[in-house]
């Protein structure tokens, strides 16, 4: 039984899967998506997340370092470390959690198995907001009532019929 095991073991020994997931958080990082099956994304999240919020950690030089030196245990990558806290961690600075997503992509055609992509969240330009839209304030917009013009035209036709109806109605009362 599997009693209150959750972690997801993806059919390899644990030095296996940590070398897996350190090289698809390695590709991530590099190129911001990748297309995997379902159960590495969903693993990869987990793995992935910790990460990002550690390098956003950090007071002095010295927490910096201890975060850039813990990082790289995990990910054994220069390279893709530097690219974190350079380029990744100033864009998600500002979000408390929830870096990454997860979109279905159908089934592979060889094994069956459920492919999805994964993507850091703010390097996304369709789903997200732009770096200029972003930068400018929200236009205020009132949606509830139209110009004023229209509203008068539109009272006018609107109480003419209904006080037709009315009078109408009136005289065949008498």
């Amino acid at each position: 039984m599997r009693h209150g095991d959750k972690i997801n073991n993806l059919g390899r020994k644990k030095a296996h899967r940590e070398a897996l997931l350190s090289n698809l958080a390695n590709q991530l990082i590099v190129n911001k998506r990748i297309v995997t099956t379902l159960a590495k994304a969903k693993a990869l999240r987990t793995y992935i997340e910790p990460l990002l919020t550690k390098t956003k950690k950090g007071e002095g030089k010295e927490q910096i370092s201890h975060q850039h030196r813990v990082v790289f245990s995990y990910l054994q990558d220069k390279a893709a470390v530097k690219e974190l806290f350079t380029v990744v961690a100033p864009k998600i600075a500002a979000r408390p959690g929830g870096y990454t997503r997860i979109l279905k992509l159908g089934i592979r055609v060889g094994d069956n198995a459920e492919k999805a992509m994964i993507e850091l969240v703010d390097f996304n330009e369709i789903y997200g907001k732009s770096a200029k839209s972003a930068a400018e304030p929200a236009k205020k917009t009132r949606r509830g009532r139209a110009p004023k013009k229209a509203v008068e035209a539109t009272t006018e036709v609107v109480a003419t019929p209904a006080a037709e109806a009315s009078s109408t109605e009136e005289k065949t009362a008498e």
